[in-house]
């Protein structure tokens, strides 16, 4: 049993297999079967519309955009040359950087952790006036264990 009204032929001229799933072309419209469905299997002559890839710059992560028939390597290494806004000095930066105060410990923090008596910078360790030596008023008080 035949069923000639299910089903579309690729539109491929070197093709044209009947298709019962065929798929329709976002680019050109036309319909095709499943080995000719990307744009460059069936040469599309409207895939400059749909397949646009916009490359992003190595160093600053910024897009960079290319106009039709411009190489993208060039336009990528031009923008590397002029408008790139890429900082090594940037890259370098740390994040721990509040040096511990207390005699040999060698701890970091990201922020600062000051003492309210003197006004040290301590790692958590060694936040409390009881854990540092504090010399910032005559007595230390800790508020843990006051009633």
């Amino acid at each position: 049993m035949e069923l000639p009204g299910l089903g579309e032929h690729c539109s491929e001229r070197t093709c044209k297999q009947l298709d019962f799933l065929p798929l329709k072309c976002d680019a050109c419209g036309e319909v095709f079967c499943r080995g000719h469905i990307r744009y460059d299997d069936h040469n599309c002559s409207s895939a400059y519309k749909k397949n646009v890839q916009v490359p992003v710059c190595p160093l600053c992560n910024a897009p960079v955009p290319v106009q039709k028939g411009e190489i993208p390597d060039i336009v990528v290494g031009a923008h590397m040359d002029k408008d790139c806004k890429y900082n090594p000095a940037q890259q370098k930066q740390r994040i721990f950087t509040n040096k511990c105060l207390k005699p040999g410990c060698k701890r970091k923090e990201m922020m600062k952790v000051v003492c309210e008596q003197c006004g040290g910078n301590f790692c958590i360790k060694h936040r409390h006036p009881l854990d540092h030596d504090c010399k910032g008023s005559s007595h230390p008080t800790s508020k843990a264990g006051c009633r």
